[in-house]
């Protein structure tokens, strides 16, 4: 089984939260598993939250909506996904999405989820000069290589991150870009104004189609950031 692991907290400096924040009449935790379901490759989504107060109405309205969850130690992320995939049962890749991404595209995490399915890589991704706008990163670790590091010695700062112990280096890793370089774009949510951006781009789209895709989005846009001033 392939598991979508999003990891979410309510806790922001600039935005706190946001994940519950409406956007286009549910909150944006919501969409972003509403897309996450679209894509055709994922067997399970889980979210991963922290075990602090400040997240407790986070994992109760999951919990509500009959979403798994999974509450850890606030800065130990690789510890959060590893209990994650040992709850989830039979695992055999693990897709990390952010929970500041609700453009997520189902079409991308299919597609990295099937190189790394195709391929001898232990880590697949498109983070890192791969072109597409900021907020649509997809990472696919195997799932027995994310218990094993999370089971060893760790100096803590390595463990903020359940991705790091491989980008430092070691693991076969496949990488796959954008047709184009679209890295100035940013799509993440982190202040007020990405998410007035957010729900216009939702406004204009999610009715027609509830996973619509980066092209729409660029369709819509045109590629600039302004979009919340003119999209309806």
């Amino acid at each position: 089984m392939i598991l979508a692991v999003l990891q979410a907290r309510m806790a922001s400096r600039r935005m706190p939260g946001k994940s519950l924040a409406s956007l286009a009449g549910e909150p944006m935790i919501m969409r972003q598993i509403e897309r996450l379901r679209a894509a055709r490759t994922l067997g399970r989504v889980m979210v991963a939250t922290s075990v602090e107060a400040a997240d407790d109405a986070l994992a109760a309205y999951l919990l509500a909506r009959g979403q798994a969850v999974y509450r850890g130690a606030p800065v130990d992320l690789l510890g959060r996904f590893a209990r994650c995939v040992e709850a989830a049962g039979t695992v055999s890749h693990v897709v990390r999405i952010k929970g500041d991404a609700p453009f997520v595209d189902p079409a991308i995490v299919d597609r990295a989820v099937r190189i790394a399915l195709e391929s001898d890589a232990d880590y697949v991704t498109n983070r890192d000069c791969s072109g597409f706008p900021q907020g649509l990163e997809v990472e696919v670790v195997r799932a027995p290589l994310l218990v094993a590091a999370a089971a060893a010695p760790r100096d803590p700062l390595d463990r903020t991150s359940p991705t790091a112990f491989l980008r430092s280096g070691g693991a076969r890793t496949a990488r796959f870009a954008a047709p184009r370089d679209l890295s100035g774009l940013d799509w993440r949510v982190k202040t007020h104004a990405d998410m007035a951006f957010a729900r216009s781009v939702y406004a204009a789209l999610h009715k027609v189609d509830p996973a619509f895709a980066m092209r729409d989005v660029l369709d819509l846009t045109g590629g600039r950031q302004d979009v919340a001033r003119f999209a309806a």
